[in-house]
Parts: structure tokens; C-alpha cells; sequence
């Protein structure tokens, strides 16, 4: 997903899980929920959405366009409210818990199996699977974050991203570089050259102090090395050697290659790496296909910078580019106007409106037929696609999922500023601080 949340959010996980099950069982349906037919023409339902564009202003105006074209077609009026990601999963553990909330909402998609465990939501199997068009329906690796897999999941894709490699194409030209590196090795290569930071160019802009973008670095790049964060059985392996390695490999790109803005160290907010590549301070950043919105917003053109595969650890057996990143979208299952809700999520989940609301969005649709259309078939919406195809799997399906991402992405952090300040860090220094994550991990209950 595209959220960049405070550590804060991982410690309301626990809570929600204990709280919400006694909840649930008192939050009863009526009127035409179960999916027992009538009219649905002339109902209101509720709807938070996600702040997906440059600004919850933005997103006002888009939904506002296509639920005229919702209610225009089925006669169905939506009140919606636009929720930044600071605030959403507050906002959703607040509506599990006491039982007042929407009856649609936007989910991210590392949210699913967490949400999906507290029985709030409306399983989307038989009938209700059916109302919006069934599973074939989706692109496969967007419908793998779903939930946790063997379980009926609780949401169903809506809006797809992926990570992709941005790169400027003049500070390239200039350093004698033909083409975007494929390998890790190429990568690193390539970011020496184009580092100069005497006159403030770096080769690389990242943010340090993300807690997901480390996380999700430690995923893909622990992929890439044939690991998991965790095994087979549920256990963690955060210090496991290809988790290890990743992550050094990561954060030496900072400490031994210093090819990226040592205050970088302190960025977390998901604009400062985007505004620092936009304006020619760096000559590449790894990031979602959303940040061409923001690229635009500093002044970037198009025609200024090329996307390409991310990069790929020499020898890898596994090519993962990214985790399947994306918005989900559920049902609360006490809404009392289920029919409703579900015209509502087929609506949005239909191909003329995954091409239009994408499109806008600058993120990729989700459904197969959406995906052929010629909007979708520029350069660099090309390559995310593919990526997101081809080269993608889901974080981990846990209930602990914002434990875990804060737990590996704070190490993470941790080890990136020792490396700006001491210059590197060691192997050693790299196991250490992730076993201490893996221990916090076990102690809050691995992953079963």
C-alpha cells in the first residue's frame, strides 16, 4: 500500500483484536442486508475512502465525479469522506470496535488479514462474490493480498501499485550511462557515478527513517536473497542470512556506498526523497507508481525521467520487485444497506471506472479488462504493471502485520543512522539489531 503511518498505529493491533470479537457478535444487520433482493434506488449508504491523489481536495473532486455516475445509474446517493492515512486505521478500529462505521471503506492491502480476523467485515465467497463480478475477474497478484491465504477474504483489490526504478535521464546522459542497472551490483555501480555531493547529488534518494519503506525493503530485497521473514511454520527469521543481508545491503547504501543524502537518515513523511529526485538532487529513488503525481507537483516532466525494473540481487532465484502494494476495499457487515454497498464496490471495481479512477490517480487497475486499455499502456505504466504481474508478492498475511512492519522497519532505521554517523555498519551489527526484532516479534506472537 501506499501509507506511510506512524510506529504508533502497530501497538492499536492487539487491541483491536481483543476488543472487537465481543463487539461483533452484538452488531446486527437489517434492512436489505444478506443479499435478499428489492430495490435498492433511492438508499444512502457511507463511504471512506482513502486519500489516494497530491490532496484530500483532489480526491473530493474525483470520487465526487464518479459517484454522480454511480447514483445517476442505480439511483443510490453515497455520503463519503476522504480519511488521510494517518488517521485511517484509527478511524477503523474505532468503527470495528464500537460498531458505528461506514458501510463501505478503503483498506490497505497489508491491512487485509489483520481486518479480516476480527469477523467485522463481509466474507466476499458465493452470492456476495458473485454480486461483483467474481474472482476471475481480478489480476491474480493484486487478489493474493486479499487476506490470509485458505481463508475467505474480507476485501477485494480496488487500486493497484508497485515499486518501480525512477531514474533521470539527463544526470544519466551526463555520466556516461546508457541504461537503467538490472542488478544490485549494476545499481550500486551505477550510484557512484552519479553521486556528487559536493555539489549535492546523490545517486540514490530514500527515506531512512520510513518504518514501512524499510520494512517493505526488507521484504523484497530478503526475497530477492531466497529468504522470508518468516517460515514455514509462522516463525520469524528477521536475522535469518538472506533477511541479513538485505538488509545490509540496504542500509551500506548509506554507511560503505554513501550514495545517498546522509539527512536522509531522518526522512520519513514520503515527500522528501520524491522532492530531492524531482529537482536533480539525486539520480534515482525506488518508489510506487503514485509518486509520478508527485513528481509533477515539484516540477518534473514526464519526459524527464524513465522507470525501469527494480534492480534484482546478482543470482537471484527469486526476481521479486515488490510486495503487492495496493488499496483493498471491504464491507462492514453490519451495514444495513448490504445490496447497496455491494452495487456500490462493483461499481468501482467495474472496467470503465477502474480506467477513469486509475487513470486519474496515477495507480493501475486491478481487473484484467481494465488493464488492456491503451491509458495503461504508456512506458512507464507499462513497466509497473508488469512488475506488479509478474514480479510481486504479498508482504506477510499475519495478524500482526503492523507489528511486524514496525518492528523490522524501526531495526532498519536504527541501522541506517548508525551508518550515517559511524560511517558503516558491520554484518554483526546488522544480525544484532534484527534479532532484537525477531525477539519483540516472537513475544508478540510470531506469526500465527
Amino acid at each position: 500500500m501506499r501509507v506511510r503511518v506512524s510506529r504508533a498505529r502497530a501497538f492499536v493491533w492487539a487491541a483491536l483484536l481483543a476488543a472487537v470479537l465481543a463487539v461483533v457478535a452484538a452488531c446486527g444487520g437489517g434492512g436489505d442486508s444478506g443479499g435478499g433482493g428489492g430495490s435498492i434506488r433511492g438508499q444512502t449508504i457511507t463511504y471512506w475512502a482513502s486519500n489516494q491523489g497530491a490532496s484530500i481536495q483532489q480526491d473530493n473532486e474525483i470520487l465526487r465525479k464518479a459517484i454522480a455516475r454511480f447514483t445517476k445509474q442505480t439511483g443510490v446517493k453515497v455520503n463519503f469522506k476522504v480519511i488521510p492515512w494517518s488517521d485511517l486505521f484509527t478511524n477503523i478500529t474505532t468503527a470495528v470496535t464500537s460498531g458505528k462505521g461506514p458501510d463501505v471503506l478503503n483498506i490497505g492491502n497489508t491491512w487485509s488479514a489483520t481486518l479480516q480476523s476480527t469477523g467485522a467485515f463481509e466474507p466476499f465467497e458465493g452470492s456476495t462474490l458473485n454480486a461483483v463480478g467474481g474472482k476471475s475477474k481480478f489480476l491474480s497478484s493484486s487478489w493474493s493480498a486479499s487476506g490470509k491465504p485458505g481463508q475467505t477474504p474480507t476485501s477485494i483489490p480496488l487500486y493497484g501499485l508497485s515499486y518501480g526504478l525512477f531514474y533521470n535521464k539527463q544526470l544519466f546522459q551526463q555520466a556516461g550511462i546508457s541504461s537503467p542497472p538490472k542488478t544490485w551490483s549494476e545499481f550500486v555501480a551505477d550510484a557512484k557515478k552519479l553521486n556528487n555531493p559536493s555539489k549535492g547529488q546523490y545517486g540514490v534518494a530514500l527515506e531512512g527513517a520510513s518504518i514501512t519503506e524499510n520494512a517493505h525493503w526488507a521484504f523484497i530485497l530478503g526475497r530477492q536473497n531466497g529468504g522470508d521473514l518468516f517460515d514455514k511454520s509462522g516463525k520469524p527469521t528477521f536475522d535469518s542470512p538472506p533477511i541479513v543481508k538485505a538488509v545490509k545491503d540496504y542500509v551500506d547504501l548509506w554507511g560503505t556506498d554513501k550514495v545517498v543524502n546522509p539527512s536522509s537518515a531522518q526522512w520519513s513523511d514520503g515527500t522528501q526523497a520524491l522532492a530531492s529526485f524531482a529537482k536533480g538532487k539525486a539520480a534515482m529513488t525506488m518508489w510506487q507508481n503514485n509518486a509520478e503525481n508527485n513528481l509533477r507537483t515539484n516540477g518534473m516532466k514526464r519526459s524527464e525521467y524513465g522507470v525501469a525494473d527494480v534492480p534484482v540481487v546478482d543470482g537471484s532465484n527469486t526476481p521479486i520487485m515488490t510486495h503487492v502494494a495496493g488499496i483493498n476495499i471491504s464491507i462492514f457487515k453490519n451495514s444495513e444497506h448490504k445490496n447497496a454497498a455491494l452495487a456500490f464496490v462493483k461499481f468501482l471495481t467495474s472496467q470503465g471506472e477502474q480506467v477513469k479512477l486509475n487513470e486519474e490517480y496515477g495507480s493501475l487497475p486491478v481487473v484484467k479488462s481494465a488493464q488492456q486499455d491503451p491509458a495503461f499502456k504508456t512506458p512507464t505504466l507499462k513497466t509497473f504493471n508488469q512488475i506488479l504481474a509478474k514480479h510481486a508478492q504479498p508482504m506477510p498475511l499475519i495478524d500482526q502485520e503492523g507489528q511486524m512492519e514496525t518492528f523490522i522497519g524501526d531495526a532498519v532505521k536504527q541501522l541506517i543512522a548508525k551508518a550515517t554517523t559511524r560511517g558503516s555498519v558491520s554484518e554483526a551489527d546488522v544480525k544484532a539489531q534484527l534479532s532484537e526484532a525477531n525477539q519483540k516479534m516472537q513475544a508478540a506472537g510470531g506469526g500465527g
